[in-house]
């Protein structure tokens, strides 16, 4: 493959809801384009962006892949992404490399979740976009509905460049408003088509919708109003400058029509994002820093270089490959450059231009280009790749904190390494995943944006790197504490022939306040017991509270003073100490009204006001308080704060009041005391625990 500069690159992050076709019309793109010689399918597995076993049986995208089209002596880059919530990050990652995003929409049901979160990406990367109404040969499928429901979510921007030949199973074609010519295509599917005048029974609709485009166009310049005045419309060179103008702006989001799997529209569509899509040189300068000081970076191949890595995948016959994007300067084969995140030199060996899994060496890439590297010593996504001689670093998106957990173990015993190889590898290419123990239930932990984020990671570590797990609800992490202040006598005295064992303490417990965990006070006076002794005392007590008292959990939020107590010169020891310690801790729990603590959640609902009450009203059943309301847009945000023990299944229960439209972002806020009805059913159930664990 040729090397392509700046200004021949187009760089678009396809994106939106699942199932409205993003794989599919990137394949017919590809097919049209001539970068791939038969048409793929999701349904038969050979899709090109779509290669994952995974991706292929699910039959949706898991994570992003990269592709490009070679098009009238352009390159076309596409990044295609997937449409379930859980996995929107792989999108957000992906826009914050491309220059532009094309929102991939149902003809039939118009903008959807995801179509308005794809949406507040592009809002906050300030990128263009357009928009594509796939699956236009579906039944109920309407251009005018669709164009109704994108106007009315995202504002009369949303402007059609095209009009429909056709709908439902009659879809056959497009009117191109810019050049005024009808595309009609075969309905076999090979994707061959005419170019020719405007059907006589659409003439009239399509003067009226070019007429509208020619306002809008116009409006944003008053040059061209003034010429649209004084001509009665534009010619299609002015047009179309003005078009790149406003859609750089964002003041102009243009729509298309098209159905992917039949082959329809495909060629316009590569069209428009050449002609219309902002090539890689046009964006703002590259802002990163270097040490302390903010710099700026020209798109240019004459600029220092700056390269981000946005995705990391695991190939079995490359390894590790590394995708990224060059905002400025240019990249060789084979040659040493720095990680400025990491600071360290990383050995760049061939490049790769993408096709999916397919890899092509190339001997450069220029600004604005996107690519692959294998094997990079120690860089993940995220990283920047710069020169050495400057050594700037650049901003990448931030993750979001997974939002539930479960305890994983492996399905045979000695494979507990070879889950920890595994997750490593899976989490340098989702960085949203992490994987932990929790040191008071011992249990390993992954966590993961929802239910099915973490079902498609157990299902690699099946395929991809042999393991089988068991997945479990985590353990909540139950603590004890006290209520009142209590007094305590510990002595341990024993002879069994020789010195003999002696130490006897007095102490008081009190309560402490809310995360204060624990205090250790000496108040011994005039020696009752030496010095050398009272770290053991506090030893004792330490080692009985990590055991608990009511069931199993550490005891929290008490102050203990040391305030008494008696030795032997001969008998007593540190450890008769530490034994009269615990014993002086278990006789002050039983007279400190002792309780239960859980912790509390800090919990954050993102739905669409039509659901509100119902979710208030089963937050609520969940023992949930109400804190603010909060509107964003048209999302509702409710806070709240709710037991983790009612919120481990919420994921599910939200996704399904809201039709999947919801989400949430959960933390862990404080310890709060358990309600004394629950209290003993929680109890009763970790005694049985640990005994059958101890059987």
């Amino acid at each position: 493959m040729k090397p392509y500069t700046g200004p021949e690159i187009r760089n678009l992050a396809v994106v939106g809801h699942n199932d409205t076709g993003k794989t599919t019309l990137i394949s017919q793109l590809l097919f049209n384009a001539g970068a791939v010689t038969r048409l793929g399918s999701i349904l038969d597995g050979t899709t090109v962006t779509d290669f994952d076993p995974d991706e292929v049986e699910r039959k949706h995208s898991i994570s992003a892949a990269l592709a490009h089209a070679e098009w009238k002596d352009h390159k076309i880059n596409l990044i295609d992404t997937p449409g379930f919530g859980i996995f929107l990050m792989e999108a957000k990652s992906a826009m914050r490399v491309a220059d532009s995003a094309a929102v991939v929409v149902s003809g039939v049901t118009g903008a959807e979740v995801s179509t308005e979160k794809v949406w507040k990406f592009a809002d906050e990367l300030a990128l263009p976009a357009m928009f594509v109404a796939n699956k236009m040969d579906r039944e109920r499928a309407s251009a005018s509905r669709t164009l109704d429901s994108l106007q009315k979510k995202f504002g009369k921007s949303v402007t059609p460049i095209q009009i429909p030949i056709g709908e439902e199973k009659d879809f056959r074609g497009v009117i191109d408003l810019i050049s005024m010519k009808a595309w009609i295509y075969e309905t076999d599917g090979s994707g061959k088509f005419t170019v020719g005048e405007i059907p006589a029974s659409q003439r009239e609709q399509a003067d009226q919708a070019r007429e509208q485009l020619i306002e809008k166009v116009a409006e944003g310049d008053d040059t061209l109003m003034e010429r649209f005045f004084e001509q009665g419309g534009l010619s299609q060179e002015e047009m179309i400058e003005g078009l790149q103008r406003e859609i750089l702006a964002r003041e102009i989001f243009p729509l298309v029509y098209a159905s992917s799997s039949h082959n329809i529209g495909g060629h316009p569509i590569l069209d428009a994002m050449l002609q219309l899509m902002p090539a890689a040189d046009r964006g703002p300068a590259v802002k990163g820093r270097v040490g302390e000081e903010e710099v700026s970076l020209e798109r240019k191949d004459d600029a220092p270089l700056s390269a981000l890595v946005f995705k990391t995948m695991s190939d079995p016959f490359a390894g590790r490959v590394s995708m990224f994007r060059v905002f400025s300067g240019v990249l060789s084969s084979d040659t040493t450059c720095l990680n400025t995140s990491r600071e360290h030199e990383e050995r760049i060996g061939k490049l790769q231009a993408l096709q999916g899994k397919q890899q092509t060496a190339v001997g450069e890439l220029h600004a604005g280009d996107i690519g692959g590297v294998a094997k990079l010593k120690d860089s993940h996504t995220g990283d920047t790749i710069a020169s050495k001689d400057h050594p700037v670093v650049l901003r990448h998106i931030s993750y979001p904190e997974p939002v539930i957990s479960f305890a994983i173990e492996p399905k045979s015993k000695g494979d507990e390494d070879k889950i920890s190889t595994a997750m490593s590898r899976i989490m340098e290419e989702d960085p949203t995943i992490r994987l932990g123990r929790d040191e008071q239930t011992k249990e390993v932990l992954i966590s993961g944006q929802g239910q099915l984020h973490v079902e498609v990671i157990v299902a690699k570590l099946r395929k991809k790197y042999g393991v089988e797990v068991i997945l479990h609800p985590p353990k909540v992490p139950y603590r004890e504490t006290i209520t009142r202040a209590a007094d305590a006598h510990g002595r341990h005295k024993k002879q069994s022939g020789g010195h003999g064992q002696f130490a006897d303490c007095k102490i008081k417990m009190e309560p402490l306040p809310r995360g204060a965990d624990f205090e250790f006070v000496d108040d011994i006076f005039g020696g009752a017991i030496p010095r050398q002794y009272i770290p053991a005392v506090e030893k004792g007590i330490q080692d009985a509270r990590s055991q608990g008292y009511l069931a199993g959990f550490p005891v929290v939020d008490f102050r203990v003073r040391l305030h008494d107590g008696q030795f032997h010169a001969v008998d007593s020891s540190e450890l008769a100490f530490k034994i009269a310690g615990g014993l002086a801790f278990k006789e002050a729990m039983a007279n400190a009204r002792p309780t239960l603590l859980e912790p509390i959640m800090h919990v954050e609902v993102y739905t669409p006001t039509d659901y509100v009450g119902d979710l208030m009203g089963d937050l609520t059943s969940r023992r949930g308080k109400m804190e603010a309301m909060e509107s964003e847009g048209d999302t509702q945000v409710i806070k709240a704060q709710a037991p983790m023990s009612e919120m481990l299944t919420y994921g599910s229960v939200l996704r399904s009041i809201t039709q999947g439209r919801g989400s949430f972002h959960m933390e862990f806020s404080h310890y709060d005391e358990v309600p004394r009805h629950l209290q003993d059913k929680i109890i009763a159930e970790a005694k049985k625990a640990h005994e059958a664990e101890h059987a």
